[in-house]
C-alpha cells in the first residue's frame, strides 16, 4: 500500500486542511481542521472515509475553529504537540481573540516529541518544531517520505513570529535542526499555499 494526501482550502487564512491514507483502506487521519467542520466530515464521510485521528501542527485559531463541529461527527482523538497545550487552551495566545470568535480545543492527547502516532495503518512521527508558536510541530511520514509542516517551513518561506509565543531564531532553528536533516526528496505539504520539498528548500529558502 501506498500513502496518499488529499488536500481542502478553506477559511479566512485559506488554511490547508489534509487527509492522508493508505490508497488501499477506507481509514485516515486529519490535519488542522481550519473551519466548517461539518463541512469537512461530509467531504470525507462522502468519500468513504472514517477518521481515525485528528492531528494539529499547532493552536492558532485558523487551523482550530473547526475541530469540534469535526468530532462531533466521529470518535477519533484529537492530538497535539505537549508543548502547545497553553496555545490550544487560550482564545488570547491562539489569537482567536483577536478576530472575534473566540475559541479554544484541548486535545485528547498531548504528545511528546518524537513520539510515533500509529494510526490509519500509518505510523507517523510528531516533530517539535517551536518558532511559530512555542509549541508548533510538523508530521512526518517516513515511509511515504512526505511532510505536514503546518505553519513552520512554507515554500520559499517561513511562519510569521509577531504573534504570540512565536520567535524567529526558534523557527529558524527548528527548520535547520529538525527539518533540513530530513532527505531532500521529501514532500512538504504546508499549513498554507503549494507544496515543495525539502531540497529545493534548502537552495532557494532565503530564511534557512
Amino acid at each position: 500500500m501506498a500513502v496518499k494526501i488529499g488536500k481542502i482550502t478553506l477559511g479566512v487564512c485559506a488554511t490547508n486542511f489534509y487527509i492522508l491514507y493508505q490508497d488501499d483502506s477506507k481509514k485516515c487521519v486529519v490535519v488542522d481542521p481550519a473551519d466548517k467542520g461539518d463541512y469537512l466530515y461530509e467531504k470525507v464521510s462522502g468519500a468513504g472515509f472514517t477518521i481515525e485521528g485528528i492531528l494539529l501542527t499547532h493552536g492558532h485559531f485558523d487551523h482550530i475553529w473547526g475541530v469540534d463541529d469535526l468530532k462531533k461527527h466521529t470518535d477519533a482523538k484529537v492530538y497535539a504537540y505537549e508543548g502547545e497545550k497553553n496555545v490550544c487552551e487560550s482564545s488570547e495566545l491562539n489569537a482567536s481573540g483577536m478576530v472575534s470568535r473566540a475559541f479554544t480545543v484541548k486535545a485528547d492527547e498531548y504528545v511528546a516529541d518524537g513520539s510515533i502516532l500509529h494510526l490509519a495503518d500509518m505510523d507517523i512521527k510528531l516533530i517539535a518544531t517551536p518558532g511559530h508558536t512555542e509549541g508548533s510541530c510538523c508530521y512526518y511520514v517516513e515511509e511515504a517520505g512526505l511532510l505536514i509542516s503546518g505553519d513552520t517551513l512554507f515554500q520559499e518561506s517561513v511562519g510569521r513570529t509577531d504573534l504570540p509565543t512565536g520567535s524567529m531564531s526558534q523557527i529558524v532553528r527548528s527548520i535547520k535542526e529538525k527539518l533540513m536533516i530530513l532527505p531532500e526528496d521529501t514532500k512538504v505539504y504546508p499549513g498554507h499555499g503549494e507544496s515543495t520539498t525539502i531540497g529545493y528548500e534548502k537552495q532557494f529558502n532565503p530564511f534557512i
